[in-house]
Formats: structure tokens, sequence, C-alpha cells
């Protein structure tokens, strides 16, 4: 309705669309705050437990995974430990450093329900040289 009168439509047309915008809506929404990373890349955790999560349907079989109370905001989250036989090598209150897992939109990845984070680091020590055997575990 563009015209001498037409900018009471304008304006609420432009006020109902500018919520399609996911920066915007990101933004009024607070979706940061929502984010145990509170949207840093990476963050240090302690080791609560270690567990075995069931894959969902049509695929079986326990996903080694680590409860793991964040340094910055205490907030509890589980990740996984990639690698074979890696969760022999991870003990409770071990220092660990974790990452988004890169499922879509921020959720898990495959057949993997509820896990949205995975073991990078181990008491500084990058994972998968601990698990290949090139480096040791050092005491914490």
């Amino acid at each position: 309705m563009p015209g001498e009168f037409g900018a009471r439509k304008l304006k609420k047309t432009r006020k109902h669309f500018k919520w399609k915008k996911t920066k915007l809506k990101n933004r009024a929404t607070n979706k940061k705050s929502k984010d145990p990373l509170e949207g840093s890349p990476q963050g240090k955790g302690i080791v609560l437990e270690k567990r075995g999560v069931e894959q969902k349907q049509p695929s079986s079989g326990l996903i080694k995974a680590v409860r793991v109370q964040l340094m910055k905001n205490n907030i509890q989250v589980t990740a996984h430990v990639p690698g074979n036989k890696a969760i022999e090598k991870v003990n409770e209150h071990d220092e660990v450093t974790i990452c988004s897992i890169g499922g879509s939109q921020g959720g898990g990845k495959g057949s993997m329900v509820g896990i949205k984070y995975k073991v990078i680091l181990l008491n500084g020590v990058d994972l998968s040289e601990i698990v290949a055997g090139r480096k040791q575990k050092p005491a914490r």
C-alpha cells in the first residue's frame, strides 16, 4: 500500500517481517545465554562421572560419554569421548576441554541423542595423541 497515506501499513509489515531475520531474533531473545559455553568455541571442565548413553533407533550400542561440570558457570553437560578405548584414559576429576560436536542447528550428531559436545583435550594434552600412544596423560 505505498502512497501518500500508506505509512501505517508499511510500518506494520516491516515490524512483522523483521522477526524473520535470525540475527535480530537471536539478539532479542538472548539465545547465547541458553548456551552452556556462552558463545565461546571451547570450554574447560571437570569430569564428574563416566557413562554409557544409548543410541537412538535403528542404531544400537552404547556411546561412551562423560558428565562434565564447566568451570566458568558450573553448568553440567554430557560430552562424547571419541576414539577407540579412549574412555579408559579418562578418569573422574580429570580436567577436560570440550567443544561443540557440530550437529545441525547446534544439536547432536547422527544417532547420538542429547550429546552436543565432545572431549578434545585431557589435562591439557590432545586426547587423540594419548589414545594413539604418542603422548602420556599427565598427572594433575
